[in-house]
């Protein structure tokens, strides 16, 4: 979270720690975006928990936010250095100086309806998800078992979960390590054009 106005930066730290005092599941710590500013980059129970607390700091301290897009830390190993962990890509060392970069992993488990059990286990294997296991509860209703990088989770997953089981499935995830993945870094570049437009009358 980023204020709009660099000024505020203050206000939104003493509204973050108020608010922390009676929401033990908010966590922040500060961030730095060459685009952005200065900001915070926090932790959430999910993007609900996310929209109440900006909502919060918006109306409560009346602060004008911008949020980004949730993201999460790799680990990288450069050639012959210790490895580290990075949350902002600029930070990233070229490939050809690296040995290596791991993501998170999480261990997912998803209770269902039977009636779904096929569209959650293709969603979450179009998300890199890899299957481990599947368990029946009672009748009626499973335990889909799945181990995916974080960052397939974080963004709409739980939101396209809920709309392809309307509603009835739920699920609950714990990280259990960083894997190395053939990842790589990539670069947009934007342009402003301005257009001048010459009226003949």
């Amino acid at each position: 979270m980023f204020p709009t106005d660099a000024a505020d930066y203050d206000n939104l730290r003493d509204a973050l720690s108020k608010l922390k005092l009676n929401d033990a599941a908010l966590q922040y710590e500060p961030e730095n975006s060459l685009a952005m500013g200065f900001g915070f980059r926090c932790g959430f129970l999910g993007l609900l928990h996310m929209d109440v607390t900006q909502t919060r700091l918006e109306r409560e301290y009346d602060l004008d936010l911008i949020a980004t897009a949730p993201s999460v830390v790799y680990q990288v190993k450069p050639n012959n250095q210790e490895a580290f962990f990075l949350s902002n890509p600029s930070q990233l060392p070229d490939p050809t100086k690296r040995e290596w970069l791991a993501e998170p992993y999480v261990r997912m488990e998803i209770i269902t309806p039977d009636d779904y059990v096929g569209p959650l286990m293709e969603l979450a294997q179009n998300r890199r998800g890899q299957y481990v296991d599947m368990k029946y509860l009672v009748e009626g209703r499973t335990t889909i078992i799945y181990e995916m990088p974080l960052a397939e989770m974080v963004t709409d997953f739980y939101d396209i979960l809920k709309s392809k089981s309307k509603g009835y499935a739920s699920m609950e995830y714990t990280l259990i390590d960083y894997r190395q993945n053939d990842l790589v870094s990539q670069h947009m570049l934007t342009a402003l054009i301005r257009v001048h437009a010459v009226h003949i009358n």
